[in-house]
């Protein structure tokens, strides 16, 4: 779902990197360093899991993971995002350095989405409400961050209406796969490690 260079236009691009600036000010105050070794450790997921494309016409997709980043990072998975986006335009020139900023807003935007919906959890009382609303996260991130990049085409030019609405429709199938792929995983940790899930609270006693 990355943005390659020389596709969009400068005030896209500008949007982008404010955007992202002011986001990443605000998910990265008062951090625990504690947070350190979680971040990098989801941050790598990330990083690999968006390196792997499968050619489906004239774009691409490929599994975002986004949605996990944010089940288990929180806030924090905008500035996880933001560093594995950084990563690969310069170790590997993924995207590029001008699409740094609308890539981030795209991908990490949709992490917030997903930690926010994650964070619903809380309102219900049923059996697997983990597996439920992380699979909800997975499908609203993908999703969110594929709507920001139909927009960030179409605001660019006319051209690109049909490739934005293609892109956008072979992102369904990678929305139902995430869906089923954080779900597990976040039944999993819940069932293995459920401190490692965000915004967990700790059980009460006789729980």
């Amino acid at each position: 779902m990355h943005i390659s260079d020389g596709i969009l236009s400068a005030p896209v691009l500008a949007t982008g990197f404010v955007g992202t600036g002011i986001l990443a000010a605000a998910t990265l105050r008062k951090m625990d360093m504690e947070e350190v070794p979680k971040i990098a450790v989801i941050t790598s997921v990330f990083f690999v899991a968006s390196l792997i494309h499968v050619p489906v016409g004239p774009t691409s997709v490929h599994l975002i993971l986004n949605g996990l980043v944010g089940v288990v990072l929180g806030m924090r998975a905008f500035p996880a995002i933001l560093l594995g986006i950084v990563l690969q335009a310069i170790l590997f020139g993924h995207g590029g350095v001008s699409v740094i900023g609308i890539n981030t807003l795209m991908l990490g935007g949709g992490g917030l989405v997903a930690y926010g919906v994650w964070q619903q959890r809380h309102r219900f009382n049923m059996p697997k409400k983990e597996v439920i609303f992380g699979a909800l996260a997975g499908a609203t991130g993908t999703i969110s961050s594929g709507i920001i990049l139909a927009l960030a085409l179409v605001t660019t030019g006319e051209e690109f209406f049909a490739t934005a609405g293609y892109a956008l429709a072979m992102h369904i199938p990678i929305m139902i796969t995430e869906a089923i792929v954080v779900g597990a995983c976040a039944g999993f940790l819940k069932r293995v490690k459920p401190d490692v899930l965000a915004g967990e609270r700790p059980q009460a006693a006789g729980e």
